[in-house]
């Protein structure tokens, strides 16, 4: 029981469109309000009654951190998280680039407890039980009792309770003599756990669980009649017939989601899931159980996993490394989804009427189905192929669109994305080509001796707010990368994005700075040979046909000379995009000096600007000291926008410059209020579109 005291406040929704919505993920765990409490001396805590649920349930978890701790004492420490996820369904201490790698090859299955891992604890528990003479109905009856605790040990995730539910009924319906088809079993699993709690039905886990399960059961039994049959090759062909169905399956919900796929996610399911599956687990789960009466023994079996786990790691990090089969594909809406299932159902379909046909005729007596007037007899597939080539035609032009669903979209876009006290604009030209300016950066204010607080997988910008955004949006590659300068808050959640999503190029400011974060990034680059273009003031770049760059500041380095910089403010690249007959400006984070050094840097025929810029990125975040008046009468903005965090302590943006662009009569958009500010650019002007 907890008391406390402090204030109520509802969640923070969504910032970016599409982004991840913390108030729609708190409500689907029940919760609807935050209460903010100032440190734990305004929380009083008390024991409650022992026989609660939260409470039973709290000695189950007690129960699971003694096993995770007797794994972490048989397993060296890159691989006690990885055996804690694989046997108990303990992912919190999981290596995050480990998890990566494993989710880019659609492997993350594995370590999520599932209708696989109870399968090999009731093979394994039931073989035991045989051992010790038991009857048929008292096994049953043991397992059917097993189940329950094995679920709540291995965390009772959606998938584990799904094949929990399965096994306890099947168990019931083997042991009434009333077993029928898997369907039943998982008709009956779904009803149950969405009567207990309707919002599962929202859960990923839960979703890719029935519907693979689904897929499994209806496609696998159609798909390897179709395969050859095989004596000596039939477990390879039972495994790739199970390994095919489940990524056709498991597609359509992984890309909506996690907005990738790996082509090599085949081969390492393939050769992975029944190594792991029935060779490391059972070791790691045997070592666990002879720990527990005898250490020196457990650490003795454990041995064995290890070299098996240091094999896995290899082999999953090679194939992770071959980006060339790594693919990255936007959102589909919920209509294709459903569309790509319902066409994937018809396929599984007609390839069992076609097997059944096959088998029918090769059953029959050649002398009954012999014509009279000496005729061959008709193939028992005529006709069949063409409803099957239409299937898969129909699934080819579904691929096709989800791939490219912009392809014929010809508006560009302009994106100020909320990444709190930094800058990071996406521009979409109107061929497709993608700019990136900047990646913002969660600054850290650690003081030496603190390492301690520092968390095993801490919130950093890129790797989870940009990447996965830029990724949800489809961009598959980025045409230009713009650093405008190379101060954290511009430049930490860029080290993600290059880590992951293909660059062509980058254009920054031509010099260094001697930071951990700047460092790592332009090394980076080197290593991976993408091109780096020093800014200069009058460079000119044309990125499609209706988009171009041009630089107006830094001038130009003599020689090409790379110099250090500390102090990068005022070395920021400077430059306007032109996207049809509508100018953007993006100044980085100068201040009112080198505004008046930018403008009397023009040549002459630029002393006054043609139009007015449509678009202006405000300065240094809306600082005191930029955005001045005399910048503001030359370019004379129609709309401004300054991406500036909601609880900044920097007072940004300041009030005199939010005064200015008031006098100028220029629009004002803050990404701290209003969230990610988003602008459609046509040939007839800018419109702002409504965040989604």
């Amino acid at each position: 029981r907890v008391r406390a005291a402090g204030e109520l406040a509802l969640p923070a929704g969504a910032t970016n469109g599409g982004g991840f919505d913390y108030r729609r993920y708190l409500s689907s765990q029940r919760i609807h309000w935050l209460l903010k409490a100032r440190g734990t001396a305004a929380v009083e805590a008390a024991p409650g009654p022992w026989w609660t649920a939260a409470a039973l349930l709290g000695r189950i978890d007690d129960a699971r951190a003694l096993l995770g701790a007797r794994m972490e004492a048989l397993y060296p420490s890159e691989q006690s998280g990885y055996m804690k996820g694989l046997v108990l369904g303990i992912r919190e201490d999981l290596d995050p680039q480990q998890f990566q790698q494993f989710s880019r090859l659609g492997l993350t299955h594995i370590l999520a407890i599932s209708g696989l891992h109870v399968a090999v604890f009731l093979y394994a528990l039931g073989g035991l039980l045989r051992l010790l003479r038991m009857t048929r109905e008292r096994i049953l009856l043991s397992l059917m009792l097993a189940v329950p605790l094995y679920v709540l040990l291995s965390g009772a995730s959606p998938s584990v309770i799904r094949a929990g539910v399965m096994a306890v009924l099947g168990l019931i319906a083997a042991r009434m003599g009333k077993l029928k088809d898997g369907l039943h079993l998982l008709a009956a699993a779904a009803l149950f756990m969405l009567i207990v709690d309707p919002f599962l039905l929202g859960n990923v886990s839960f979703q890719l669980s029935f519907i693979v399960t689904l897929g499994l059961i209806v496609g696998v039994p159609p798909v390897r009649r179709a395969m050859p049959d095989w004596r000596r090759g039939k477990a390879a062909l039972d495994l790739a017939a199970v390994t095919i169905v489940a990524q056709l399956v498991s597609f359509p919900v992984t890309i909506y989601y996690f907005n990738q796929f790996h082509a090599l996610s085949l081969l390492a399911n393939f050769l992975l899931v029944p190594f792991i599956s029935f060779v490391v687990m059972p070791i790691g789960a045997a070592a666990l159980l002879v720990a527990l009466a005898w250490e020196p023994g457990g650490k003795l079996l454990a041995i064995a996993s290890h070299y098996a786990n240091d094999w896995t790691f290899a082999l999953v990090e090679l194939l992770a490394r071959v980006d060339a089969f790594r693919m990255i594909w936007a959102t589909p809406p919920l209509w294709w989804v459903a569309a790509w299932l319902l066409v994937l159902g018809a396929f599984f379909n007609l390839l069992g009427k076609r097997a059944r046909r096959t088998d029918a005729v090769s059953a029959a007596d050649p002398d009954d189905t012999a014509p009279l007037d000496g005729e061959p007899p008709p193939h028992p597939n005529k006709g069949a192929g063409r409803p099957l080539l239409a299937v898969v035609a129909t699934m080819t032009i579904l691929l096709a669109y989800a791939y490219a669903p912009d392809l014929l979209d010809r508006e560009a876009e302009v994106s100020f994305i909320d990444v709190g006290q930094g800058d990071s604009i996406h521009i979409r030209t109107p061929e497709g080509k993608h700019i990136l300016i900047d990646g913002g950066g969660t600054l850290s204010f650690r003081k030496p001796g603190e390492e301690w607080k520092e968390r095993s997988d801490p919130f950093e910008i890129g790797r989870k707010l940009l990447v996965p955004l830029l990724m949800k949006r489809g961009v598959r590659e980025i045409d230009l990368l713009v650093v405008s300068h190379l101060d954290s808050d511009h430049i930490r959640g860029l080290q993600a994005v290059v880590e992951t999503i293909p660059v062509r190029g980058i254009l920054w400011n031509g010099t260094v700075k001697e930071a951990e974060d700047a460092r790592k990034l332009l090394a980076f680059a080197v290593a991976r040979d993408i091109p780096l273009y020093a800014a200069g003031a009058g460079m000119e770049r044309r990125i499609d046909g209706e988009a171009s760059l041009t630089v107006l500041w830094p001038h130009e380095a003599p020689d090409g000379i790379v110099s250090a910089l500390e102090e990068q403010n005022e070395g920021s690249v400077v430059l306007t995009i032109r996207l049809y007959n509508s100018t953007f400006l993006f100044q980085g984070d100068i201040n009112a000096e080198t505004e008046r050094a930018v403008i009397q840097s023009l040549p002459p025929s630029a002393s006054t600007p043609k139009a007015p810029v449509s678009v202006m990125k405000v300065a240094h975040h809306g600082s005191r000291f930029s955005t001045g008046e005399e910048w503001l009468d030359y370019w004379q903005p129609i709309a401004a926008v300054v991406s500036v965090g909601a609880t900044n302590t920097y007072g940004h943006p300041h009030p005199d410059v939010v005064r200015r662009l008031e006098e100028s009569g220029t629009a004002l958009w803050r990404t701290d209020r209003d969230g990610e500010v988003r602008f459609k650019v046509i040939p007839a002007g800018v419109f702002v579109r409504k965040r989604q």
